[in-house]
């Protein structure tokens, strides 16, 4: 029955993004220093880029996974090094005032940094294939069947980070102004070792 596949790709997409790796680092960071809708934003954009890689995977786009994986080393590279350069700007970035109203526009862009870093790791799109095909979800799925699993794909992603962002939420009114600067310290130092890693990978 196909609305089934929209329930295993809820499964999947939350399997997915469940490890904690940059992207959820940026998540817990802007959660807890800027509030509960920027972590939302964060988890928009993964969601958006597991369903972008998900669909090559359901639809069998076997050009675009090719391509991806003979230009896998720049894409890493540049992941990297904006990972680096995100870090370092994390780390020095001081803690939101929480009077300030949310400039749209900053969500916005938030949205397609995240968006790209996450597209940045071209080996998510080999994951989703290897699942797909481990759980019999490979090639031979009709339009309707890979449609609805691309799309619980991306509602399982960002369940997990709705999840992560408000549980974290929660501990935002126990932090002072120098315990939000150290979430920026602690955070923006992960972000940048995830960079240093994307780029000795390569190595």
């Amino acid at each position: 029955m196909d609305p089934l596949y929209f329930i295993k790709g809820i499964f999947i997409g939350f399997a997915m993004a469940v490890p904690l790796g940059p992207i959820g680092i940026i998540c817990i960071r802007k959660s807890l220093t800027e509030g509960r809708l920027r972590g939302l934003v964060v988890g928009l954009g993964a969601a958006t880029a597991d369903l972008l890689y998900g669909s090559i995977a359901a639809f069998g786009l076997t050009f675009i996974s090719d391509t991806l994986n003979s230009q896998r080393v720049w894409i890493r590279l540049i992941g990297g090094v904006l990972l680096l350069l995100l870090g370092i700007k994390t780390f020095r970035a001081q803690p939101a005032d929480p009077k300030i109203q949310i400039n749209g526009s900053g969500m916005l862009r938030s949205y397609f940094t995240i968006v790209f870093l996450t597209l940045t790791n071209p080996f998510t799109v080999f994951a989703f294939i290897a699942v797909f095909a481990t759980l019999g979800l490979g090639s031979g799925l009709s339009y309707l069947s890979a449609s609805l699993l691309v799309v619980g794909v991306f509602f399982g992603s960002f369940l997990w980070f709705a999840i992560l962002s408000s549980g974290v939420t929660f501990f935002r009114k126990k932090l002072d102004s120098t315990g939000l600067q150290w979430v920026n310290k602690i955070a923006g130092i992960l972000i940048i070792i995830s960079g240093i890693i994307a780029i000795a990978s390569l190595i």
